[in-house]
């Protein structure tokens, strides 16, 4: 076995050890990702952009710092990848998700993820594909195409962080930047079959300029894919923390490992089979509902409940689009500003979804966005009473299996399950929900359609108690663990 392939399924933490026990060097581990991924990248369209020479100078400045003696950092050679969705790395592409005018857009600036991901010792390979603005839930763009699902190529990975999601999941890193503002890094996890965590609204800053308050509408976190729930804690415990930058961020340091001693015994989990108001695929809430039970298994009480929410569907996904289109706006202002008018002269760029969206969002009010905030409010209420009398709520991550890939740039989700109109670009996906109330979730695999196809059940906490749902996830791990399903990605024809 090449030392490529036997690296491929280790974890971040796993790596991270060998390499400070000198059984492994942060040159070869990096040469060994990039071997994997030169030879599988092609057949997922994960990368979009390959930093080898900037990632081969960081591997050798690990590998003097670790002969040396020095003080490392808990992800010390460890490889992994940032999204191309806006500022990425210094001097590496910046595509804002596929928009061709941008094919030669440079980065200025680092992003959060990748400020802290460094200073802990990981080492960047990459940007992973996503689509036009991060503006659906799926993976697709007219400069780079769709990101394929290791599970099955010709399905989609799930979005927008559906090429961090594609790259873990088919063991070309062991984890990967997601962002999430309207479940970016839980829906390509549900299809991938990973354990994708957004942690609660001000645990992870979202540093953004000129506009500080950027990711508030809706609430948009930063955070990881990975295979593990060990991986995902190491994440955030990289990633969380108090920056001055973001006054919304929380000032407290946590370590968040601590979730693996805490017991689930006793606890009270609600359990929605559709958010009261999603049409469900037989495929997935099959799988959910077993999965559930798991819960039960590791001593806490699971009962099923309704949240009371009123409001159709649909028409709370057209409500998260045109929050999202406070953000798409001033997007396509700033380019203006520096001389690009991407509406004017590049229209053809982008989706016509986003298109008629990004009209509709020039034409607001401030009243419209007052009463918007007031629906928004509605779905935090009633979040908020449910885990009043339960420790979390768990419900499906998505309402479908993976769609197929489209061959026009285009790819989008369903625009009916059973039977049932839902909004194409976000409306299948029971996500959003948290982001309009800002409360941690994680989508975390469940199990297999008779496809083997990937099911995610996500996992709601109250707010700020991120380390309830992670305790409830590393509880599910050791009771379901979901190790062996990567075994279909890795013997898939290449």
């Amino acid at each position: 076995m090449t030392l490529s392939n036997e690296l491929a399924y280790m974890t971040a933490r796993e790596l991270a050890k060998r390499i400070r026990l000198h059984m492994l060097s942060p040159v070869e581990v990096i040469e060994a990702f990039i071997e994997r991924i030169e030879k599988r990248n092609k057949s997922i369209n994960a990368f979009c952009y390959f930093g080898y020479e900037d990632a081969r100078k960081k591997a050798k400045d690990a590998e003097r710092v670790l002969m040396s003696g020095q003080e490392i950092g808990v992800l010390h050679g460890v490889p992994t990848a940032t999204k191309d969705l806006y500022d990425s790395y210094p001097g590496w592409l910046s595509t804002f998700g596929g928009i061709r005018a941008l094919k030669d857009n440079i980065a200025n600036n680092a992003n959060l993820f990748t400020e802290r991901m460094e200073k802990a010792g990981a080492i960047i390979l990459g940007e992973t594909n996503s689509p036009t603005l991060g503006f659906r839930g799926t993976t697709d763009n007219y400069l780079f195409g769709p990101s394929r699902n290791p599970f099955n190529t010709s399905k989609n990975t799930g979005g927008s962080s559906g090429g961090s999601a594609a790259a873990v999941a088919d063991g070309l890193i062991p984890i990967a930047e997601g962002t999430d503002g309207g479940g970016s890094i839980r829906i390509p996890a549900a299809w991938c079959g990973l354990y994708g965590y957004k942690a609660s609204f001000g645990r992870v800053p979202y540093v953004s300029r000129p506009n500080f308050l950027r990711g508030s509408t809706p609430f948009v976190t930063r955070g990881t894919l990975s295979r593990t729930v060990e991986d995902a804690v190491l994440g955030l415990n990289v990633l969380s923390g108090f920056d001055a930058r973001d006054p919304l961020s929380l000032d407290e340091n946590i370590d968040f490992t601590d979730a693996f001693h805490q017991s689930i015994n006793g606890w009270k989990i609600a359990y929605s089979p559709d958010f009261d108001v999603f049409p469900i695929e037989y495929s997935v809430s099959a799988v959910v509902a077993k999965a559930v039970e798991i819960f039960s298994e590791a001593g806490a009480c699971v009962e099923e409940i309704k949240l009371g929410i009123k409001h159709d569907q649909k028409e709370l996904a057209n409500l998260w689009c045109r929050l999202v289109m406070s953000q798409m706006v001033e997007t396509f202002e700033s380019f203006k500003e520096r001389g690009i008018d991407l509406l004017k002269d590049h229209r053809n760029d982008f989706p016509p979804q986003l298109i008629e969206w990004a009209t509709k969002g020039f034409q607001m009010s401030v009243l419209d966005l007052a009463r918007d905030q007031k629906v928004r409010t509605e779905i935090h209420d009633a979040i908020q009473k449910v885990l009043e009398n339960y420790d979390l709520l768990v419900t499906p991550t998505l309402a479908c299996s993976p769609v197929d890939n489209t061959n026009d740039g285009n790819t989008m989700g369903p625009t009916y399950i059973n039977g049932v109109e839902v909004n194409p670009l976000i409306g299948w996906c029971l996500t959003y929900f948290t982001n309009f109330s800002g409360h941690p979730s994680a989508s975390i695999p469940a199990g297999l359609t008779e496809d083997k196809l990937p099911v995610g059940m996500q996992i709601i906490g109250r707010r700020y108690s991120d380390m309830n749902v992670l305790s409830a996830s590393a509880a599910f791990e050791r009771l379901k663990p979901w190790n062996n399903i990567y075994k279909i990605c890795e013997n898939r024809p290449i």
